[in-house]
């Protein structure tokens, strides 16, 4: 039996769920099938999306997400809610707003960004031309500097929530093209991301970005399956730069805080060739915004 003092919460979640369902309306009809790549077909008339292709876009099942819309008292995952926002092109206000309504905390680096402090952020500024940046135990790319920022693509135009180095090397064209050798790299970061979820197994920030990594990589989904693991260690780089041609860099960590796991990431020149190119990148965007 519901008690008077459960009555108010009742209510409550009852007009969320509402929102909710009216909010993913009101954002799958706004989208046209040519924005996601689908067909427009000559007898659509649904304004906007289809409920099964939101569906299918975010790996969800028809049945449910049409629950969903029917403001049902069903269960909405973190996992779920960051893949209908992906799939609806939310910005970050409507992301907010999203996860406000679902009942859950946002776990990506673009709600909330711990470990850098402005000592950090001045430090990273200081060490151009080199590239540097701030990145979690996720792999979440949480700052970085003027070279960094143009190291693999122009990073300052990527969404903070897609700001994550594995997905961006298994997902991005620019940044892949970017890395000499892309096919060693993804086993060894898909075998660096596995090392590292030992301790978070739980989390769903760590489960989001699998399960998006399993679904957008086939080339992730064979190297996860391999269960290999190895730790973080100086290792010689190679990238391909657009603007200034071919780096060879060591890439070094240096950690910030264990408990988060922070670290600075810095590539140092392994050649004078390589050092003037990075001067002339540093110079080429020496106005340009950093994150």
């Amino acid at each position: 039996m519901t008690t008077m003092a459960q009555e108010p919460a009742v209510a409550t979640s009852e007009i969320r769920r509402h929102e909710l369902a009216a909010f993913l309306r009101s954002r799958r009809e706004r989208i046209t099938p040519e924005q996601v790549g689908l067909p427009r077909g000559a007898r659509r008339r649904t304004p906007g999306l289809r409920r099964e292709e939101v569906a299918h876009l975010s790996a969800v099942g028809v049945t449910w997400y049409t629950w969903l819309e029917q403001a049902r008292d069903i269960h909405v995952s973190v996992q779920v809610l960051d893949a209908l926002a992906r799939t609806l092109m939310l910005d970050k206000s409507e992301r907010a707003h999203l996860f406000q309504l679902g009942g859950a905390v946002d776990p990506t680096p673009a709600a909330h960004c711990e470990g850098v402090s402005d000592s950090v952020r001045m430090t990273l500024d200081q060490l151009d031309p080199l590239p540097a940046c701030v990145q979690n135990s996720r792999y979440d790319i949480l700052a970085y500097n003027r070279t960094y920022a143009r190291l693999f693509c122009d990073l300052d135009a990527i969404p903070p929530e897609d700001r994550n180095s594995i997905l961006l090397a298994h997902t991005n064209p620019d940044w892949r093209s970017a890395i000499v050798h892309l096919d060693e790299t993804m086993r060894l970061m898909a075998a660096k991301l596995r090392a590292s979820m030992a301790g978070h197994l739980s989390e769903p920030a760590w489960k989001m970005l699998v399960k998006r990594l399993q679904t957008e990589s086939p080339e992730f989904r064979e190297n996860w399956e391999r269960y290999e693991v190895v730790a973080n260690r100086t290792k010689t780089k190679e990238f391909r730069n657009p603007y200034v041609g071919r780096l060879t860099v060591c890439h070094t960590d240096l950690w910030l805080g264990p408990e988060h796991g922070a670290r600075l990431v810095t590539y140092t020149p392994e050649d004078e060739e390589t050092r003037e190119r990075l001067e002339k990148l540093h110079m080429m965007f020496s106005g340009a915004g950093t994150g």
